[in-house]
């Protein structure tokens, strides 16, 4: 009996599996790339919305002087999608005669290869990341640890957003061993229907804390869903070819394109994404010595925060900056002088 295969109902299901085998990426910002099509540079200019401060008049003053106008500006911030991230797959007649029931599980197979794919180069960018906060925590008391971490985070300003713990596989161990996070009887109580589900361990102090599973053993990221941005886009199917369509799945798209190399008898058979990921900066917010709201002058990375087991911290430091990860003393001490974390300058 002849089986119709319809590449649209193939490429629709392996956009939902790709979406649903995602970790990092999956507690990223997601964006479509289809209608920034013929951006220049392939960039994407995604926007971030400006800040205001609030500034107070002087009760029954004289009149003298004029209120304050603020000026409203919204940020642009460009991603760049040169990624083409792919799988490609030859099936000889006889196997696919005798070998594989179905294009369903061959499907499966090649989107899992480019979910794994998307999982490495999202983990690079956390690990990659350039955070201006930096905390270690001490495996033996990781409550402390964490309620300092929701506090950064408070002082920082960060934006609102659902808070996450990314963790790396030695955190997991001594979260799941701390009898006072009782995190380990979260662990499959309910039906994972995702690869984020399955690995998120629980929540505690406004975190849901996520195993993955690339990050170094001793790294963690607390972050805001907004902190990063991940973009996927599929390529139209070409004209040339006379099987294929193109699919998305909760902001991550997929293309599928099949063929026939009638030389050699076999099918070939390609799902292809194009892929970009970016950082999200911001500008604060302080009050000066006459207690009036300022915009800041510089842009910092404060929507995560570098979690190292047992390790040390790295706090602004307003009158050496800190070279080594790119911070100048003007940078540091504008971050102190607004969040009172690390020094600020005399």
């Amino acid at each position: 009996m002849h089986q119709v295969v319809k590449p649209e109902k193939i490429a629709a299901t392996a956009a939902v599996l790709l979406e649903q085998s995602l970790v990092v990426p999956g507690v990223f910002r997601r964006e479509g790339i289809d209608q920034y099509k013929g951006a220049d540079n392939d960039t994407i200019n995604v926007t971030v919305e400006g800040v205001l401060p609030w500034r107070t008049y002087g009760w029954r003053n004289d009149r003298s002087t004029e209120i304050q106008f603020d000026e409203y500006k919204e940020r642009k911030i460009g991603v760049t999608f040169g990624g083409d991230i792919y799988n490609a797959v030859k099936l000889t007649d006889e196997q696919a005669e005798f070998d594989l029931p179905g294009w369903a599980k061959l499907a499966r197979k090649q989107t899992e290869s480019i979910g794994k794919g998307l999982e490495a180069l999202a983990t690079e960018q956390l690990v990659e990341a350039p955070y201006t906060i930096s905390l270690g925590v001490d495996s033996d008391n990781l409550k402390a640890g964490l309620i300092r971490a929701r506090a950064t985070m408070n002082k920082l300003h960060v934006p609102a957003g659902a808070r996450t713990i990314l963790v790396g596989t030695d955190w997991e161990a001594a979260l799941l061993e701390d009898e006072k996070l009782n995190l380990a009887s979260n662990v499959g109580e309910a039906e994972a229907v995702s690869q984020l589900r399955e690995a998120t361990l629980g929540r505690r102090y406004g975190f849901n804390f996520v195993v993955a599973q690339e990050l170094p053993p001793t790294m963690a990221t607390a972050m805001v869903d907004s902190a990063f941005i991940f973009m996927t886009g599929a390529p139209s199917v070409p004209q040339s070819v006379p099987f294929g369509a193109s699919a998305s799945y909760n902001g991550v798209a997929l293309r599928w394109l099949r063929d026939y190399d009638s030389t050699r008898f076999q099918d070939r058979s390609i799902f292809n994404t194009w892929q970009g990921f970016r950082y999200v900066d911001d500008i604060l917010v302080g009050t000066n010595a006459s207690n009036q709201r300022f915009v800041g002058q510089y842009e910092h990375f404060i929507r995560a925060i570098r979690l190292d087991l047992d390790g040390t911290d790295s706090l602004p430091n307003g009158t050496a900056g800190r070279a080594a990860i790119g911070r100048t003393p003007a940078e540091d001490n504008e971050l102190a002088t607004i969040t009172g974390l690390g020094t600020k300058a005399a």
